[in-house]
């Protein structure tokens, strides 16, 4: 049985796409670790197939310029947001790519990154390296399956993953519920017994603190960044505006601080949602913007879940401790991970609703446990969510994560909410579809859905900029 880490599903990387950007970005650095470290000086050049989704949608999404940076050896979550356009601007203008930061080749990204618009067999990201190393030619395949997961097409294991054995391993929501019930505690507890028998319970909680830290600081930078967004869309970041007309001109040293001072703040109905809108939007906005965020599960979608948290911490409780959001980062992770495994998390494979759907769930599940809700009413609330995004399409004008993506995530994190307050007055014999079949409904769904709605930017709203209004 596969089992997937809290730590597999919320990655730290970098914007616009967990899928587009951060997986052909983990699969050059592993391109890199395949060649080894002796034969880099003896590389006369690369070359990059990109197919499918990659290929169609691959420019607006940052693929080449992610590539780049993995071929140069630098990694998604520590390397300098700041530092990227420098990066890349030099590997341009010299067509010199400093391989691993070691050895330097001919790299020209306008002939050496090829965008081929068609399909491998195995997944509709896929990408092929070829190194030229004294003449002779090497390649590999790799895919990138969705919240920054990358799989070998020599080796369909995920490439991340090492062969853990969890004490409570989990395939579907069904066992997950039998664990509660074995054990009488709560789901966030039996997550947390699968993490510490493969990580030291420092390591574990010091984790968990890192991705709530990028999640805030992520809705920080975005409350307080005006202008425009990358592109040529011209969207003009919303968060800002927004989150001025809430709480007015004022200064924060720190993420922390700003938090605190919402935290004081009295929230009517009305400025709720406004309140969690504005959290979700400055999230995808610094996302859009090649920003650093959490994939939750994806970088697509990674608004939905800091927005459902920080609406708990700043509105239902405001007393909620540390340990009230690492439980809800435990419960969204392996909610996330049920999903990935029954279903897919993959936008190219499944729609929208594998990536703001799934959120939605996470979300919903991890709110309605934070709130009191049983670990039945827990599956019920990430139910609840799933079913009223099924057949969500993906179809990102001009293959950016920012129309209508962004604001998916206002809509994502609105319903989970409303999904944990409806689970938390559903009993299980009043539940009448359960977790595992909306999530097989899901995939059947995603099966079922046209090619063109799934990331391809070949239908649906992708197409509006070509429409007369009349």
């Amino acid at each position: 049985m596969e089992c997937i880490s809290v730590f597999d599903m919320l990655k730290i990387g970098v914007g616009p796409s967990s899928s587009h950007t951060l997986g052909p970005w983990k699969a050059a650095l592993l391109f890199l670790d395949e060649m080894g470290s002796d034969r880099l000086e003896f590389v006369e050049g690369i070359r990059v197939e990109l197919y499918g989704s990659l290929s169609l949608t691959g420019k607006g999404h940052a693929t080449d310029l992610a590539l780049m940076l993995g071929l140069s050896g630098l990694h998604p979550e520590t390397f300098p947001i700041d530092e990227i356009d420098a990066t890349i601007g030099r590997i341009k203008e010299t067509q010199i790519l400093s391989l691993k930061g070691k050895h330097d080749m001919p790299f020209d990204p306008d002939e050496d990154i090829v965008f081929l618009k068609k399909f491998l067999p195995y997944h509709a990201n896929g990408m092929k390296f070829q190194a030229t190393i004294q003449g002779e030619t090497i390649e590999s395949v790799y895919y990138s399956i969705g919240g920054g997961f990358v799989q070998q097409e020599s080796n369909p294991q995920d490439l991340e993953e090492t062969f853990k054995s969890f004490p409570f391993p989990i395939e579907k929501a069904s066992q997950l519920l039998t664990y509660c019930d074995q054990e009488n505690k709560p789901i966030s507890e039996i997550v947390l017994m699968n993490e510490l028998s493969i990580r030291d319970p420092d390591k574990v909680m010091e984790g968990l603190d890192k991705l709530w830290d990028t999640m805030l600081e992520s809705m920080y930078i975005g409350c307080h960044s005006e202008g425009h967004l990358p592109g040529g869309l011209n969207v003009k970041r919303r968060a800002y505006d927004l989150h001025k007309g809430l709480i007015g001109i004022a200064i924060y040293n720190s993420a922390q601080e700003w938090m605190e001072a919402i935290r004081h703040i009295h929230v009517d109905f009305r400025k709720v949602l406004k309140w969690v809108s504005c959290f979700a939007l400055a999230v995808n906005e610094v996302n859009a913007a090649l920003g650093r965020v959490v994939t939750a599960p994806t970088n697509g979608s990674a608004g939905v879940i800091p927005a459902v948290l920080l609406y708990y911490l700043v509105i239902e409780n405001k007393e909620a401790t540390k340990e009230d959001i690492r439980k809800f980062l435990l419960v969204a992770g392996e909610l996330g991970s049920i999903f990935k495994k029954g279903a897919t998390i993959s936008a190219a494979m499944g729609g929208c609703q594998a990536e703001i759907g799934v959120s939605s769930a996470m979300a919903a599940g991890a709110l309605c446990e934070m709130m009191g809700g049983t670990p039945v009413q827990v599956l019920i609330a990430a139910e609840i969510a799933m079913e009223h995004h099924l057949g969500l399409t993906c179809d990102p004008i001009a293959g950016l994560v920012q129309v209508p993506c962004i604001e998916r995530n206002t809509m994502g994190a609105v319903k989970a909410i409303n999904a944990a307050e409806l689970a938390l007055e559903t009993s299980a014999e009043h539940a009448k579809v359960s977790l595992d079949k909306v999530i097989k409904t899901m995939w059947e769904t995603a099966k079922d859905m046209n090619g063109k709605y799934k990331e391809t930017s070949e239908g649906g709203l992708a197409l509006s900029v070509n429409w007369v209004d009349c």
